[in-house]
């Protein structure tokens, strides 16, 4: 499955159905780059993860709504509902390991 890249309008119909990987992000972010391959990675081998990304700078509505206030921040959000959240850089291995809790 590929990387869906969200917006305010939209973000709430990519994440509300199965587990999903919301990654609030931004250009000027130093680990935000750091992280991209990484979710490019769990997005290959995770067939059942949706992978989302959400510019926080163009969308700020909905990362307001979630009160994310440091970047990266990672959501998991399965079938709407936030069950998990990660704030910060994180391993691929950290990564699959939080999102195998919620399958």
């Amino acid at each position: 499955m590929a990387i869906v890249h969200a917006t305010d309008q939209s973000f709430t119909e990519e994440t509300s159905e199965g587990l999903v990987l919301a990654d609030f992000w931004a250009p000027w972010c130093g680990p935000c780059k750091m992280i991209a391959p990484v979710l490019e990675e769990l997005d290959a081998e995770m067939a059942d993860v949706k992978v989302v990304k959400i510019d926080v700078d163009e969308n700020q509505e909905t990362a307001s709504k979630f009160g994310v206030m440091s970047i990266p921040t990672l959501l998991v959000i399965k079938n709407g509902e936030v069950v998990d959240q990660v704030v910060g850089f994180q391993p691929k291995e950290a990564l699959a390991q939080t999102l195998s809790k919620h399958q």
